[in-house]
């Protein structure tokens, strides 16, 4: 097993090495991703800057938002009026162009055992650099970008990460994860207790949610009781286990109390999870989210405190979801 310390070292040494072949690379792909309104020369600028970030990315991770690297980003991406959709665009463009040129090295390509190593980092610096750039812009206008009570992406960010996902997805055939975690009976926890309590109950499973998945996984708040998690490279039977860890896990650990009665009030969520093996250019986020909803409804509609699970195969373009026969519940 490679030192993976030594490894991004390499990998970064690789980068730097081959900066200007990667940029012009990018730059000849991104017209085709709906990045070719900017001038040549801030296109060529944007695409330097960006792997500025990647390099970061692969040095230090996390990514420190402030890092001179990420501020010259966005600053530059700012003054051209490109959002984070862009900015998002433009990472993804650059690190399939990373990879393809780090593919063709003779001591650490595509044919060397190191390769697995090689790629899982490039790819989690794409992450790191993107979770940079997004609190950062978050930082200047937190409105849009995070929820001001669990202090996770809003839904907004969530869908762009979603839908880059699937992208990714399809190009890599690599699957993908869907997950809605919805809290049992909130309004009604929000008309006996308070709103203040229900409150109380969303900022904990936020911290619950955030602490329990993996840094590239993206995990946000999707309506007022739901949260939405993408999950990035995972089977579907390894999603459907993480789902009933999830529910598990708030059953137990999220108990909080009345104080007005010191009672004890259990919180419990039903829990969708949607996974796919493999996606093409029919499989949209809206299609995702619908087939997550449904699930959703049905796991609430059984009786609550449960998980529903979808598998959904595409097949010549057609899509069709499968619900597993016994859903999973305490």
């Amino acid at each position: 097993m490679p030192n993976l310390d030594l490894l991004r070292q390499q990998v970064v040494r690789l980068l730097e090495r081959r900066h200007e072949i990667i940029v012009k690379d990018t730059m000849a792909v991104l017209p085709f991703a709906g990045l070719d309104s900017l001038e040549p020369a801030g296109t060529s600028r944007l695409c330097e800057l960006s792997l500025d970030v990647l390099l970061e990315a692969l040095r230090h991770q996390p990514v420190d938002p402030r890092a001179e690297a990420v501020t010259a980003l966005r600053s530059f991406a700012a003054e051209r009026s490109l959002g984070i959709r862009g900015l998002f665009d433009l990472v993804y463009v650059l690190e399939r162009a990373a990879l393809d040129e780090a593919a063709l090295d003779d001591t650490i390509g595509a044919t060397s055992d190191e390769w697995p190593g090689v790629s899982q980092s490039v790819r989690h610096a794409a992450y790191s650099a993107l979770a940079a750039l997004t609190e950062r812009v978050a930082q200047e206008s937190s409105s849009s970008i995070i929820d001001p009570l669990t202090t996770l992406h809003t839904h907004a960010v969530l869908h762009l990460a979603l839908d880059k996902e699937l992208r990714r997805s399809e190009r890599s055939g690599q699957p993908v994860g869907v997950m809605l975690v919805n809290v049992d009976r909130l309004a009604h926890l929000n008309a006996e207790l308070g709103y203040g309590f229900g409150d109380r109950v969303l900022e904990r499973l936020g911290i619950i949610l955030r602490s329990y998945f993996r840094e590239h996984d993206w995990v946000g708040r999707e309506q007022e009781d739901t949260f939405l998690i993408v999950l990035p490279d995972t089977a579907p039977a390894h999603a459907a286990s993480l789902a009933g860890q999830v529910r598990a896990m708030v059953e137990e650990r999220l108990v909080l109390h009345d104080h007005r009665s010191d009672r004890e009030v259990p919180v419990t969520v039903s829990v969708a999870v949607l996974g796919a093996d493999v996606v093409d250019a029919s499989t949209t986020t809206d299609i995702l989210l619908e087939q997550a909803g449904q699930a959703l409804a049905l796991a609430k509609s059984a009786g609550r405190n449960r998980v529903e699970t979808v598998a959904l195969r595409v097949d010549g373009g057609a899509i069709r979801a499968e619900y597993q026969k016994r859903r999973s519940a305490p």
